[in-house]
């Protein structure tokens, strides 16, 4: 089969104003990036106010491996699926970062032929939205220093500046950095860190703002340091909240794109869930609703962080109810889950994963009843979809479908949207269209008004398994601060691995007698949720031993090469 870039250069690409038409845009809310995106206007909403929404698809999976199972291609080929059965449907989906693009696993476009092209646009630069968040963040760091090197008039505590400096690569050497070295005028020494964009609470802005107005003022609430007598600072009153917002005036607006069949895309904030919010935004959300019959819209990695995050931060900001799920497994992921293999990206996978093996299947088996419990504990029926692989046997899929229906699935559907696109989804799309006809309530895992404490302990309890939450000192002092300065209303954003439903990656399955490490709690005022750090998760990843961005190059007539 050919690679996925090579599906990608074969395809035809449509304008990106025929697929604005076709949709139901007016030539005024479309503003083109070139030939094939563009960036569509809010003044959408407005026209549109009246009209009902569409059916709303969540797209979650399993704990994956390293690999990923294939969560976008799924979420980008059951919209594929759903207008080759005759409705009309968008998908909604991640931009990715530069992060993974050059380091583990490559591109997030999809994958065969369910992608979004151009696959070299989407897993790049797009049009600039990772870019002027980066910006945008940095140049509120640059505020920060400039201000306490010009007589610190806000009296800022060097110890205390909580914003650090972005940048959209995985670069593990600028996790802990010293500034202001070389001497007076190169500002005062300090210590702090790099994150990654994707992390940066700009990003998570983005995802939950309402329109232009509402990002200015969430920017200008995001708390940045605390003064000597620990009273917050923010982008407010560093005067830097209106610059930050020009800079990502454009960034509000989704972008549209097209999967490999022409159908809508739009593709809209930031990827990460295990340390972000990790879920496409709420604009993009709202705009395809009022346009299409299905909205499928994606989230990050498995249902303990990417789902849970839609459901208890994504949903209650924007007020939005999901019709249903579906949950991406695969075969080999459900194999890694019984303890007996080791997946690591760049390494070719265990030969005995690749035969059938239907004890190693068994034991992993855990892992899909906890992510499917996990769904239904939010009211929302799940279709758990097999992302099919050539090895795969019938007796595997059999076994899957039986425990997936045990564990309370409204139907289970194998697919090959990787080798057929949307024709090799027509099962699942029809399982997913009857799962919108079942009644269903949103729950949240926890109330507003519970002690920031219990809430982080109802998603360790109730989501991951966990037996307790063991708080270190810091964790439970800065609890302490959020609770004296009102804020305990705000969700919780768990940062955490996605390799597990524990904080430790090794864990595979479901484990059991385990407790969760918080080691910090921050808060991200602008963003409106609290950020739960769990073991030794970081918010800057390293590049791999054989980074992705080895096989990345151009050919002679300059097209990329080696990107997947």
């Amino acid at each position: 089969m050919l690679s996925d870039i090579e599906i990608a250069h074969a395809a035809t690409v449509r304008p990106v104003r025929d697929i604005a038409e076709e949709i139901g845009l007016e030539p005024d809310e479309v503003e083109p990036n070139g030939r094939t995106k563009a960036k569509v206007s809010l003044k959408v909403l407005e026209r549109l106010a009246e009209r009902p929404n569409g059916r709303y698809v969540l797209v979650t999976a399993i704990t994956p491996t390293p690999l990923g199972e294939g969560k976008t291609l799924t979420t980008v080929g059951l919209g594929q699926a759903l207008r080759a059965a005759g409705h009309s449907a968008f998908s909604c989906i991640r931009q990715p970062s530069l992060g993974p693009v050059f380091g583990i696993k490559g591109g997030a476009a999809g994958g065969g032929y369910s992608q979004v092209v151009p696959m070299e646009d989407i897993n790049l630069h797009l049009t600039g939205d990772v870019h002027a968040i980066t910006a945008a963040h940095n140049l509120c760091a640059a505020f920060i220093d400039n201000s306490i090197f010009h007589g610190n008039p806000l009296d800022i505590d060097t110890h205390a500046v909580s914003w650090p400096r972005v940048m959209d690569i995985s670069d593990r050497s600028l996790r802990n950095v010293v500034i202001g070295l070389g001497g007076r005028t190169d500002g005062d020494p300090r210590e702090t860190h790099f994150e990654i964009t994707v992390a940066s609470e700009l990003m998570a802005i983005l995802a939950l703002a309402e329109d232009i107005h509402d990002l200015r003022t969430r920017i200008g609430r995001v708390i940045v340091a605390r003064t000597r007598s620990g009273e917050p600072v923010t982008a407010e009153d560093l005067k830097v909240a209106g610059a930050m917002t020009v800079l990502m005036r454009d960034t509000i607006k989704p972008n549209l794109m097209q999967d490999l069949e022409g159908g809508p895309v739009f593709v809209h904030a930031g990827p990460f869930a295990n340390i972000a919010q990790g879920n496409s935004s709420i604009v993009a959300d709202r705009i395809a609703l009022k346009l299409a019959d299905y909205v499928v819209t994606e989230a990050g990695f498995g249902a303990d962080m990417g789902a849970e995050k839609f459901v208890n931060m994504k949903c209650r900001a924007s007020g939005l109810e999901p019709d249903a799920a579906v949950m991406v497994c695969t075969v080999r992921a459900l194999k890694a889950h019984s303890g007996r293999f080791e997946v690591k990206p760049g390494r070719p996978l265990d030969p005995a994963m690749t035969v059938e093996d239907l004890d190693a299947l068994e034991e992993g088996m855990p892992n899909l009843v906890r992510q499917i419990e996990n769904v239904r504990s939010f009211g929302i029926p799940v279709v758990v979809a097999v992302n099919t692989f050539p090895t795969d046997t019938p007796a595997e899929h059999a076994l899957i479908m039986e425990r997936a229906r045990e564990a309370g699935a409204f139907d289970v559907v194998a697919h090959t949207l990787h080798a057929d696109g949307g024709r090799g989804g027509l099962d699942l799309a029809d399982a997913v269209a009857r799962a919108c006809g079942e009644p269903s309530s949103l729950q949240f895992t926890y109330s507003d008004d519970l002690p920031m404490r219990e809430k982080i302990a109802a998603i360790a309890t109730r989501i991951y398994g966990a037996s307790g939450v063991d708080f270190s000192f810091g964790a439970s002092k800065a609890m302490e601060r959020i609770s004296a300065e009102g804020l305990c209303d705000f969700p919780v954003c768990m940062a955490k691995t996605h390799l597990s439903l524990s904080h430790d990656p090794k864990l595979k399955g479901a484990p059991v007698g385990w407790r969760l490490p918080v080691r910090d709690v921050r808060i991200s005022a602008g963003a409106g949720f609290v950020y739960a750090l769990c073991g030794d998760i970081t918010t800057m990843p390293g590049l791999p031993g054989k980074p992705a961005g080895e096989h990345i190059d151009i050919d002679a007539e300059g097209n990329v090469t080696g990107l997947s």
